[in-house]
């Protein structure tokens, strides 16, 4: 597997992963629920409703969404190396970048419910999300892209 696939799954499925688990801590509620609500994106409310294939389903959104926020961040370090040796500044502002597009695009194209308005804790709460989101993305397109030389400096392949 190329550096850039190994980059783009295993940043996507890590940072996904742990996505998930914030907003279960973030909202008080059980990961199958926090997927459930994933799944309303391409089903709506009902899929509140469902069950283990929504649950299944609501992964496999996540996860893929996921993959591909990380593609782009990877498919990028991959052109400008910057990215990849200054991560943790560029993974922050990727995370705010993240966080706009999808509170702001995605989920309101989506057919998943949303409100426009929400308390300053949830922007706190959900900001630092997708900047550990971010960072996480980051961190694995640096050592994926990045290799160590002889002398232990990091050079680009």
């Amino acid at each position: 597997m190329n550096r850039v696939a190994k980059s783009l799954l295993l940043g996507g499925l890590v940072a996904g992963t742990v996505d998930i688990g914030a907003a279960a801590v973030l909202s008080a509620a059980s990961p199958l629920l926090i997927l459930r609500f994933v799944a309303t994106g391409l089903l709506g409310r009902p899929a509140l409703e469902g069950g283990t294939a929504i649950v299944l389903l609501g992964l496999l959104l996540q996860w893929g969404m996921s993959i591909l926020i990380a593609a782009v961040y990877s498919l990028a370090a991959s052109k400008w190396p910057v990215l990849a040796r200054r991560w943790l500044v560029w993974g922050a502002f990727y995370g705010v970048v993240v966080f706009v597009v999808m509170n702001y695009v995605v989920v309101p194209l989506s057919a998943a419910p949303h409100k426009w308005e929400h308390p300053l804790t949830w922007y706190v709460g959900n900001g630092l999300a997708m900047w550990v989101f971010g960072w996480i993305v980051a961190f694995v397109a640096s050592r994926c892209l990045l290799q160590r030389n002889d002398q232990g400096k990091a050079g680009y392949i």
